[in-house]
């Protein structure tokens, strides 16, 4: 029987775990309950499991016949701060918190392809289930590869998915090189001499350099990156003052850039620092940048996106395999990748509805979607692990 057929005979119990995980959500670093349900399901599936990497993140490893080689399969935990405006039975029961990027699904996806490949053992090697916690800009996947992941749990290759309202269900998007960009955070501040407001010329106003510096800051992606490398430098955060009649002191920006190369990236970095300068130089202030590198690129090895496109042709077929557009959102499984060859796919999750995008109050995961992600699982561990 084809493997799909039998992960639909997992459907309902892949939607139970789905709908208890979607109701006690917890933000990153903190997933104990969640942490705890994963340990106890990968247990009772016979796998040995070790907690407590990353804090609170969960490996289950599972092994069969004599095989050498070894991948991971990760999926995420962490919910986000955000509250929940939808009405149904399984609805967030913590105010303030929600599954509202799909990581219950990819949880419960992710349990469905242990339970399978545990009782099936239709594989020759080692899978190792990861479940990190703390990727909405915790950087669990960091931690997680800092406190001896691959050390402690060798892999040949490892391996992602993330849900995608708005592409099709039954579609996947797979594309081998850079998938999703760096997220990099800023923060300027920009010092003058604070003073009367009707009397201007016997001050330095920070307020009028931060406006110039935010209009300078656009020719980045412009006129310093090469127009064909994607690029993005947005200020998000503006904070100033007081009072109507008072030029304050001091102005703070803060703001985030992307890109998809790690040249690019030092561009945005080393133009904004000439430009605060610069700028801050024009209007007689002084600019402080502290820059924070927090996600790199997600970037795909070519030979293992491959090997993702053949297992997911197989399973939906060719036309259901698509090269998808880059996406300027980051993700952290980029600290897995950056240390082993691996692939991170996109599963389509449908049509958006009621406006529930990703990270949005009404966003819920599509459970038609579950059967379909554990038996991707399934069929990359025994694709890749065959005899």
């Amino acid at each position: 029987m084809p493997i799909l057929e039998e992960m639909k005979a997992l459907h309902a119990e892949m939607t139970a775990w789905r709908r208890d995980l979607h109701a006690h959500p917890e933000t990153g670093f903190e997933e104990q309950r969640t942490a705890a349900l994963v340990a106890e399901k990968l247990e009772a599936f016979g796998l040995r499991v070790h907690k407590g990497l990353g804090r609170t993140g969960v490996v289950g490893t599972l092994t069969a016949g004599a095989g050498k080689q070894v991948i991971g399969l990760r999926a995420d935990m962490d919910a986000l701060p955000l509250k929940e405006n939808n009405d149904f039975a399984h609805r967030s029961r913590t105010d303030g918190k929600m599954h509202g990027c799909g990581h219950d699904g990819h949880m419960a996806m992710l349990l469905g392809a242990a339970k399978y490949l545990a009782s099936d053992k239709g594989f020759y090697g080692t899978v190792h289930f990861i479940f990190q916690p703390a990727e909405e800009g915790l950087g669990g996947g960091r931690e997680m590869v800092e406190q001896g992941l691959f050390e402690k749990f060798n892999c040949d290759s490892v391996y992602g998915m993330h849900n995608w309202p708005g592409m099709p269900l039954g579609q996947f998007g797979v594309r081998p090189g850079p998938v999703m960009a760096s997220s990099d955070l800023f923060e300027i501040e920009l010092a003058g001499h604070g003073c009367h407001g009707a009397m201007p010329h016997t001050g330095v106003d920070p307020v009028v350099a931060a406006a110039a510096l935010v209009q300078a800051l656009q020719t980045i992606p412009s006129r310093s990156v090469d127009p064909i490398e994607p690029s993005v430098v947005s200020v998000t955060q503006i904070h100033a003052g007081d009072a109507y009649s008072v030029i304050p002191d001091k102005v703070l920006l803060r703001g985030t850039t992307r890109a998809f190369s790690p040249a690019v990236r030092d561009t945005l970095e080393r133009r904004m620092n000439e430009i605060c300068n610069g700028i801050a130089a024009a209007y007689g202030a002084k600019a402080v940048l502290r820059y924070t590198r927090a996600y790199p690129p997600t970037v795909n090895s070519e030979r293992e996106a491959g090997v993702c496109a053949a297992v997911l042709k197989e399973l939906v077929g060719a036309e259901n395999v698509i090269k998808p557009q880059l996406v300027m959102g980051s993700e952290d499984f980029s600290f897995m990748l950056g240390r082993k060859p691996g692939c991170y796919v996109f599963a389509g999750a449908g049509p958006v509805k009621d406006g529930g995008a990703l990270h949005n109050p009404r966003y819920d995961f599509n459970d038609d979607l579950l059967p379909l992600g554990a038996a991707y699982w399934a069929s990359l561990a025994r694709h890749i692990l065959a005899a």
